[in-house]
């Protein structure tokens, strides 16, 4: 067997950004940075951003065998857990307080908005890009809503972060819910896609 081991397909990301459009906004075409429509959230913890892919199945028993005869996965559910630093960015905010963006425009240098009783369902296409060099990973997600948010602490000694958990649904034409496209930036990985 040929060792292709290679130290320039590690990764380690030195910059990991996020964006955010309306539900079911296209992706830009290959690893192209967003247009037209994206919003970039500003700026994110060290930590960068965690997928999470939670799977549940169900085993299926049956006399006469001592394993089950059958297994059918039930559910697939991802999502991306992040810390935003700029607390106080318009689309971050409508984000975790799940209002319409619409509310955060001040007059006069002041927005006033009431937090919803009722959970809106407020959803939105996002990309997650982590870089590292020329190399990139992009998640792209056309629906997804955040489903968890971190306690909201004020402190004197470091930026109040706003943590969030997206969970992401099919899109429009029953689309993935999740889809990953790598840059290997320029570095030749031939060797692990031998010809036939």
């Amino acid at each position: 067997m040929t060792d292709t081991r290679n130290a320039d397909l590690t990764f380690g990301a030195t910059d990991y950004l996020v964006y955010m459009a309306p539900r079911d906004t296209v992706a830009p075409t290959g690893i192209a940075d967003p247009g037209v429509g994206w919003v970039n959230l500003g700026w994110v913890t060290t930590d960068g951003g965690t997928l999470k892919v939670d799977e549940e199945s169900k085993d299926i028993e049956a006399a006469g065998s001592l394993e089950p005869i059958r297994t059918l996965m039930t559910k697939s559910t991802k999502t991306v857990q992040a810390t935003f630093l700029e607390g106080l960015n318009p689309h971050v905010r409508s984000l975790f307080d799940n209002v319409a963006i619409d509310a955060l425009e001040p007059t006069t240098d002041v927005a006033t908005y009431a937090l919803p009783d009722k959970p809106s369902d407020l959803r939105y296409a996002f990309i997650f890009d982590t870089i590292d060099g020329d190399k990139r990973i992009r998640l792209y997600a056309p629906n997804g809503k955040v489903t968890d948010r971190g306690d909201e602490k004020p402190q004197t000694d470091d930026v109040m972060g706003v943590d969030m958990t997206l969970k992401f649904y099919k899109g429009a034409g029953n689309s993935a819910a999740v889809t990953r496209t790598i840059k290997y930036g320029g570095v030749d990985v031939s060797a692990h896609f031998p010809a036939p």
